[in-house]
């Protein structure tokens, strides 16, 4: 089955065993293509016929619901480990109204974040996300919001905190940030899904009692080179959520997504 999943350490760190039969994938075999998460977004809403498991931002889920269906295990949520805003200069909250951000997609749940959060701040200006840091320390940006590696390295490139877009969702609601789900296509049946959630879920139990197993795979794919960064960013993205989103996780995409919990 084709696998569109991100490059970044928690989706190799996650993947690696399913998708090189180090677990029972009870007859399944996966072939993985890696993207940007904006690029995920789009190729879910945009070529749905084209997709069987995809990675998405659980921003984008109420417009993939209708082609896709949410699997159990193998999402990124939590607390503590929501997207960054940061700027070169200081800038108060209540000035973002002016400034020119950097964002990660217009589907990413950073976006939704920002606009739940901060819904002033409309100078929104798509970048990879891996070169939002640098277009706010070379000034092309005045803030940008920091997703995976990013959010460990800023402060190394001159940057500061405006706001953690994570802590504020937590501080409102309670509820852990869902960052980003794994979808199948609606094409395959329930009963599939269920299969695929048990596979994913012993994949990461097998990533985490076997951390060196995937250190090498993790290491080529990921944007940034630092061992200890690669390792916070494992253990702040994939946790006990990945393993099952559970009543409370499906509560939170309910509320960020504002589909209804049944639905999910």
């Amino acid at each position: 089955m084709r696998l569109h999943i991100s490059p970044c350490p928690n989706d190799t760190f996650t993947f690696h065993a399913l998708i090189h039969g180090l677990v029972d994938t009870e007859g399944l075999r996966f072939e993985p293509v890696f993207d940007d998460i904006d690029a995920l977004n789009c190729a879910a809403i945009d070529r749905p016929d084209e997709e069987e498991i995809v990675k998405i931002s659980y921003a984008a889920l109420p417009e993939a619901i209708g082609s896709f269906r949410l699997l159990e295990s193998g999402s990124a949520l939590g607390f503590g480990n929501g997207p960054l805003l940061v700027s070169k200069r200081k800038i108060y909250p209540d000035e973002l109204h002016d400034a020119r951000i950097g964002i990660p997609g217009l589907r990413t749940t950073a976006n939704r974040l920002l606009s739940i959060l901060y819904p002033t701040a409309q100078r929104r200006q798509v970048y990879l996300f891996s070169e939002i840091a640098p277009a706010v320390a070379d000034d092309k940006l005045d803030a940008g919001v920091l997703i995976h590696e990013g959010r460990f390295t800023y402060a190394a490139q001159g940057l500061r905190l405006v706001a953690d877009l994570g802590q504020e969702w937590e501080r409102r609601t309670g509820l852990p940030i869902p960052l980003g789900g794994i979808v199948l296509n609606r094409r395959f049946s329930v009963e599939t899904a269920e299969q695929i959630g048990r596979i994913v879920r012993r994949s990461i139990e097998y990533a985490q009692a076997h951390p060196v197993a995937s250190a090498a795979y993790v290491k080529a794919h990921a944007q940034e080179l630092d061992d200890e960064v690669r390792r916070k960013h494992i253990s702040y993205f994939v946790n006990d959520y990945s393993l099952s989103l559970g009543e409370k996780g499906r509560r939170a995409v309910s509320q960020l997504t504002e589909l209804p919990v049944e639905a999910l």
